[in-house]
């Protein structure tokens, strides 16, 4: 049971997943940077100077940060967009690797093939 725990821990597909895990949550802070200090504060310029962290409603003694919540779904959706955008630019240098190793199968193929065809006749000749 110990060495099958071991090969499933020590195997690529955790640490690619724990690494994967480390680098998003970096690259989630460097985007709700981007969000807070970049994109929320001309959002707020063009609605007339609406900050979105400021606006709150208070019912009673609790207040309710609903500006907050604008945030958060920003980041989200800016987070989400980026990721689709990576994904997809990975996904295109990967079929064009595939593209690539793909011609140096076939060209392989036909070299194999005409030292074939090249063997079969000399053999016929002797």
């Amino acid at each position: 049971m110990w060495k099958e725990f071991k090969e499933f821990a020590f195997e690529g597909n955790v640490l690619d997943l724990a690494v994967a895990v480390i680098i998003g949550a970096a690259f989630g802070k460097i985007i709700t940077s981007l969000v807070e200090n970049i994109f929320m504060p001309i959002i707020g310029v063009v609605l007339s100077g609406v900050n979105f962290e400021g606006l709150s409603y208070k019912v009673g003694d609790a207040e309710i940060m609903y500006g907050a919540f604008i945030q958060s779904v920003f980041d989200f959706l800016i987070i989400a967009l980026c990721i689709f955008l990576f994904i997809r630019l990975l996904m295109k240098f990967k079929r064009k690797q595939e593209e690539v190793e793909e011609e140096e199968v076939e060209a392989q193929e036909a070299l194999l093939t005409e030292i074939r065809d090249l063997l079969k006749e000399q053999n016929q000749k002797n």
